[in-house]
């Protein structure tokens, strides 16, 4: 059965769709200017590339010559509150993993992935007290990770199921924001938890736990991150959705190639420690990439085990869900 959250994703449908028309159609089947641009992110290193653009004056300097003068943005804990505020229409763009986009989009999102933010980049971990040796060892323990239909739910049950653990029986798994979860293991309130980074390299310096299980290792090149963008930016605003492909890769390369300063960066937007960062940085087994084509088949391969969940309907093909072309454009240019 679904939850909540898509429930809700699904009765919020009719509204995104009256704001898409009002925002868009001057009434006579013309198209309005576009002057604003609302962007979603969450305070993960996963989108760093958002957040070193805005730090930078990218997002604005780059989309100013197609008529954008205001850019605002929202921070949400988890992908399926971004979502809906998606779906609700209070966003144009976002930077969310994978997993949430495709229950949106069954629930009757406008939307397509445009590009790759990237892949791996999440840890089990388990308090210090609690020996892990294989997925047996789970059996009985409370399991915190971001709610219903993320990335980290999706991968952690399919992956306890792969393992011969019953997700729903075996385990007690807690959807949380990362905040509350990096609480509930330092008290001692969940057993462990499987967060992306740097919520695993905080408990860690913290003393709280040690990581068991990175993500790449339950699923070698997973999607995680992505950059969705408006079926309304996508039709009648193509030029803008091709800059915002260009601007992510410069944001992404340069972060590739300034991690001391992307870290700095992420420090003076989300006041975590500086050298919890950096330990974030070199032990997380994440990559930055932009290229949409390399997860095709792991967000499909999403579709059918989130369907075999009961969170969606039925599994999703890829022209469904992407659009290759803007990225395509963007690399040939």
């Amino acid at each position: 059965m679904k939850g909540k959250t898509f429930l809700i994703l699904s009765a919020l449908v009719a509204c995104a769709a009256i704001f898409a028309a009002g925002c868009t159609d001057g009434g006579n089947g013309e198209t309005t200017e576009l002057t604003a641009l609302s962007f979603g992110y969450q305070p993960s290193t996963h989108q760093i590339a958002y957040m070193v653009a805005m730090d930078k004056g990218w997002w604005e300097e780059d989309l100013a010559p197609y008529g954008i003068t205001t850019i605002t943005d929202h921070k949400f804990p988890t992908g399926a509150p971004e979502m809906a505020a998606m779906v609700a229409g209070e966003i144009d763009v976002a930077y969310v993993g994978a997993a949430p986009v495709i229950s949106a989009l069954d629930a009757g999102l406008d939307a397509k992935i445009i590009a790759t933010v990237q892949v791996q980049g999440s840890d089990l971990v388990v308090r210090p007290e609690i020996t892990y040796t294989s997925p047996e060892d789970l059996k009985g323990l409370t399991i915190a990770t971001f709610p219903a239909g993320t990335i980290q739910d999706t991968l952690l049950r399919d992956w306890l199921r792969n393992n011969g653990i019953d997700p729903d029986n075996d385990v007690d798994i807690r959807g949380m924001g990362p905040g509350d979860a990096t609480v509930a293991i330092s008290e001692g309130a969940v057993d462990a938890v499987f967060l992306p980074h740097p919520s695993p390299a905080t408990i860690i310096a913290e003393g709280n736990g040690y990581t068991a299980v990175a993500s790449g290792d339950m699923e070698e090149d997973h999607a995680c991150c992505v950059l969705v963008a408006s079926g309304d930016l996508i039709r009648n605003h193509p030029d803008i959705v091709e800059q915002i492909v260009r601007t992510h890769i410069r944001a992404t390369e340069y972060s590739i190639e300034n991690q001391d300063e992307a870290a700095q960066i992420y420090h003076d937007m989300n006041k975590v420690e500086l050298d919890v960062i950096k330990a974030s940085f070199a032990t997380w087994d994440g990559r930055w990439v932009t290229d949409p084509a390399i997860i095709i088949d792991s967000v499909v391969d999403y579709t059918v085990v989130q369907s075999e969940l009961g969170y969606i309907k039925e599994p999703m093909t890829a022209d469904e869900i992407f659009d290759l072309t803007f990225y395509e454009k963007a690399v040939a240019a």
